[in-house]
């Protein structure tokens, strides 16, 4: 998954500091993310040049076991080699 993104990527996730470059954003992937296992629904993709907005459920198991269920939205914007040089995630949980 790393391939798709450019060697100086940002990714602005909630409840991390935006993890830049392709090094921070294997380490937040082999180490940090508290997920397992899952899998990604998409119900909606949009793609306007070079970016792309994407809706959908995602189900899994947590590292500590737990199974999560959530809705979530996906905003991207490639580079001139289409590679993803920003991504901004979104999930639909209770905050406020």
């Amino acid at each position: 998954m790393l391939d798709l993104f450019a060697e100086d990527a940002v990714y602005h996730r909630p409840g991390y500091e935006p993890l830049v470059g392709r090094e921070r954003l294997e380490r937040f992937y082999d180490e940090e993310r508290v997920i397992r296992e899952g899998r990604h629904a998409l119900s909606t993709a949009v793609v306007d040049g070079a970016r792309a907005a994407v809706h959908g459920e995602f189900h899994g198991v947590l590292k500590d076991g737990r199974t999560v269920s959530l809705r979530f939205a996906d905003f991207f914007v490639f580079d001139d080699n289409g590679f993803v040089q920003r991504r901004d995630t979104f999930f639909f949980a209770p905050m406020v």
